[in-house]
């Protein structure tokens, strides 16, 4: 599910017919005697941890030019470097009894208006409370595709972005909708407030997002180990100080319209990482997911959704306005 730019061509996976996912690259020169653990772990599309990437090493999940290796393999231009994501395994995870604004629900996908302030899926640190826990509780039958921890998940919005989200009730779904996402041919638009007053009504950033040099943790606009990145916005509304925007993706990197509008001079209201400069009462950034559009996995029919600001978002346009 990668298309890295600049650093790794992506080849198409071949020969596999089960529905796991298949993620390949070519080595590039840049990436020469770079471990392969190190090299998966940045090359990622979602985040991932060293770590997890070394369990899928040693449990042969990865492959290099048709070969398993070790985590500490180095590698060599040219190289083949496979991926075949683990099927799902007997989870500990508990389901959990969490209220959960379902906005469109069948026997293939389910769709949810997430609130600001929930974790997608488990992660160090967040082992309960998350979309994953609430979505076991209610649905009992979700995709296993992405493995234990993150069954249906298709994609992510983050912890403190509200709005929608989809998740897989049975493999051949998540794979429909996987590819969809790859393609770019889900529609998901954005509404956000950002800082300062943009000088165009509209505009296209195409810019390349990697992870931050300085901080593992974060990401940045930068031409290393990056993949391509698009964000198309719209202004909606100007209030001086603050421009409300709606923003749609052409691509979907981790912390996407946050990185881009911080590249161009216009963070996020209340972002605490990527827009220190000014804060609000809100507790995160001020961006809501509020269009969700694909293509129904087993009926062919586009179908789109779509969510209204949470209030938090509404007091802070009140508050504008009111100025």
């Amino acid at each position: 599910m990668n298309d890295l730019n600049n650093d790794v061509n992506q080849q198409p996976a071949s020969g596999y017919e089960e529905e796991r996912d298949v993620t390949e690259w070519t080595v590039s020169g840049e990436n020469a005697r770079e471990r392969i653990d190190k090299y998966i772990t940045e090359a990622w599309e979602e985040e991932v941890s060293r770590s997890q990437v070394q369990l899928w090493i040693n449990g042969g999940h990865v492959t290099v030019n048709g070969a398993t290796v070790k985590a500490n393999h180095k590698l060599w231009e040219g190289d083949v470097v496979a991926v075949t994501v683990p099927e799902a395994e007997v989870t500990d995870l508990i389901a959990e009894n969490i209220p959960l604004d379902i906005v469109y629900e069948d026997s293939d996908v389910i769709v949810v208006n997430k609130p600001r302030g929930m974790v997608v899926h488990p992660a160090v640190g967040h082992p309960s409370g998350t979309l994953v826990n609430a979505l076991m509780y209610h649905c009992k039958d979700l995709s296993g595709i992405n493995g234990e921890i993150r069954p249906g998940i298709v994609h992510r919005i983050d912890k403190d972005t509200s709005g929608l989200i989809m998740a897989a009730k049975n493999d051949a779904s998540h794979a429909s909708l996987a590819a969809q996402l790859k393609e770019h041919s889900v529609t998901r638009r954005y509404i956000a407030v950002v800082q300062g007053n943009l000088s165009h009504d509209k505009g296209t950033v195409d810019a390349p997002i990697g992870r931050d040099p300085h901080d593992r943790k974060l990401y940045t606009v930068t031409e290393k180990n990056s993949k391509k990145s698009v964000t198309h916005f719209t202004v909606l509304e100007r209030f001086g100080d603050c421009t409300l925007l709606e923003l749609q993706l052409e691509t979907g990197r981790t912390h996407q319209i946050r990185v881009h509008m911080k590249f161009i001079g216009h963070p996020l209201a209340g972002d605490p990482i990527y827009g220190r400069s000014k804060g609000t009462t809100m507790k995160g950034q001020a961006l809501h997911a509020a269009v969700l559009g694909f293509v129904h996995p087993s009926t062919g029919e586009y179908m789109e959704y779509s969510a209204p600001l949470p209030a938090d978002m509404e007091e802070l346009l009140f508050a504008l306005r009111s100025r």
